[in-house]
């Protein structure tokens, strides 16, 4: 099956090294050893090459490549992979020159990346590949200086599918929310199980997190599994041949349900084998567009692997994983908590299963994962008991699985929400107020500062005070404190023992700064 070609400035064959995308069908015609070398770990120290390297993996060291906004979630990772590759890798970031997140970018210089501003100065030859987001302007000065000397551009979601589908066996995790928490959990199985695997994540994954790599999105192997997070928002989901298509969930984000629907049912379609949610109306739906099911819920009858004998606790749970296909159980621990987190690890054990690695390994495996960074992520407790959390939470489905998990147990919830942009904001506001005065109680509170902006062209009409107006309207409690740093103060200032202080929200890392000033704050 050919691959859809993407657009790269209206050449719709080739992308930016000349190759057709989807050639070879997303397997490789040379080898059977899978991957190409990468970073035997995220320090900057790669393995031997070896004979076996793949037609289109190959081709990308022939050329320099310039990434603009490089210490992104979605962009680093995909740097380090490229890099580990053999290819020579630069770039700036707008953080970067505004003095945000130093470490990472220190890091990135130790690893030998070279970085620049962001003001088109790293562009400097016609031969230099860029990749930006979608979501970049033309404006940018590297996107103008590229567009003066000719130079291919490429987006994120282009590269990652062309490293993706060069892998023998790529395992895609979709869905609107727990991509990041399954990519992994399904990671750390099959590493665990010895396969080796390529992970590429939009968050640190903490088992791999190490003070060489203190910043470990990806885990770049040997073996011939791919395992990546996919994205739906921009529609390059449509790019994607994973041997295995996993679909956790579908529900209201960046699109309508019916492009979601359309989106989603034709990702099953082009999978061998499709590892799907039966207790979500929306994913079940789409079961007969797949050619080969593995299913997995909690409540569905016919579901394959499922979860019973549920024990949650305030910083884990335990359940009994049962596989229906053979009748045998298995005793789950998991050290990150929420019903929520319960369905990913069962998507991430049917992915799994899939590809190979037996339920009961899956389940043990995962003893051992100690979840993300960001992802319900206890930063700490004062000594007066108040405890602070980092998490990702942003779109409703987000926020509310985190706050039912907070509310389970005792103790008010004082929950913190920056906007992760004006367009986001007032796309799911309403349904974000909603969720917020449905899942808090009348001794909770939400506070809101202002969304997150960091330049560009955007319609800011509409912003925080509206989605506090909203909240009281429903019945909730909610403040609006337009500076972030001010939110700080308000929230030491009404903290008392016992409260669990939630920070949520997304593209901003300096977040997880803020959370561990609060607490810093507090003892």
């Amino acid at each position: 099956m050919q691959l859809q070609t993407g657009k790269f400035h209206g050449r719709q064959s080739r992308d930016a090294f000349g190759v057709l995308v989807g050639d070879r069908g997303g397997r490789c015609t040379n080898c059977d050893a899978g991957h190409a070398p990468f970073l035997s770990r995220l320090s900057g120290r790669a393995r031997p090459h070896t004979e076996a390297h793949m037609t289109d993996t190959k081709a990308l060291t022939t050329h320099p490549w310039f990434f603009c906004g490089i210490g992104g979630s979605g962009m680093l990772p995909l740097a380090l992979i490229l890099k580990g590759l053999g290819a020579q890798v630069e770039g700036s970031d707008r953080s970067r020159d505004q003095g945000r997140t130093p470490e990472k970018f220190a890091w990135l210089e130790e690893l030998g990346f070279t970085l620049f501003p962001q003001d088109g100065s790293g562009m400097r030859s016609s031969a230099q590949t860029l990749v930006a987001s979608a979501a970049v302007e033309d404006t940018v000065p590297e996107v103008v200086r590229s567009g003066e000397l000719g130079c291919a551009r490429m987006s994120r979601a282009e590269l990652l599918a062309t490293l993706f589908n060069a892998a023998p066996a790529g395992i895609a995790i979709g869905g609107t929310s727990g991509k990041s928490t399954v990519t992994g959990m399904t990671g750390w199985i099959l590493t665990e199980a010895g396969r080796d695997p390529t992970i590429m994540n939009g968050a640190v994954m903490k088992n791999f997190a190490t003070p060489d790599a203190p910043f470990a999105s990806a885990r770049v192997g040997q073996g011939d599994v791919f395992v990546s997070e996919v994205d739906e928002s921009d529609g390059s989901i449509a790019l994607y041949r994973p041997k295995v298509a996993v679909l956790g969930n579908v529900s209201l984000d960046h699109k309508s349900l019916e492009e979601l629907r359309q989106l989603f049912g034709d990702f099953l379609a082009h999978a061998e084998t499709a590892a799907i949610n039966l207790d979500d109306a929306e994913t079940a739906a789409l079961a007969p567009r797949a050619r080969k099911l593995v299913t997995f819920g909690i409540a569905s009858p016919e579901a394959q692997i499922v979860a019973g004998e549920i024990a949650e606790g305030a910083t884990g749970l335990a359940a009994t994983i049962t596989d229906r296909r053979d009748g045998s159980a298995h005793a789950l621990k998991l050290r990150v908590p929420g019903r929520h987190n319960l369905y990913n690890a069962l998507a991430a054990i049917a992915a799994a299963n899939a590809c190979g690695v037996g339920v009961a390994d899956a389940v043990a495996a995962l003893g051992s994962f100690e979840g993300l960074a960001r992802r319900f992520d206890i930063v700490g407790t004062s000594p007066s008991g108040v405890t602070v959390i980092d998490d990702f939470g942003h779109n409703p489905d987000k926020v509310s699985a985190t706050l039912a998990t907070l509310k389970a147990h005792e103790g008010r919830v004082i929950a913190f929400f920056q906007p992760h942009g004006f367009g986001p904001l007032r796309q799911m506001g309403a349904e974000l107020a909603e969720v917020l005065a449905a899942r808090l109680g009348p001794e909770d509170i939400t506070i809101l500062c202002d969304p997150v902006y960091f330049g560009g062209t955007v319609d800011r009409s509409q912003g925080s005070e509206r989605i506090v107006r909203l909240i009281r309207e429903a019945g909730g409690k909610a403040e609006h404190v337009p500076a972030r740093s001010d939110c700080a103060d308000r929230i030491v200032e009404m903290a008392r023992p016992g409260d669990r202080i939630v920070v949520m929200g997304a593209r901003d890392d300096t977040l997880t700064t803020f959370a561990r000033g609060i607490l810093n704050r507090l003892r």
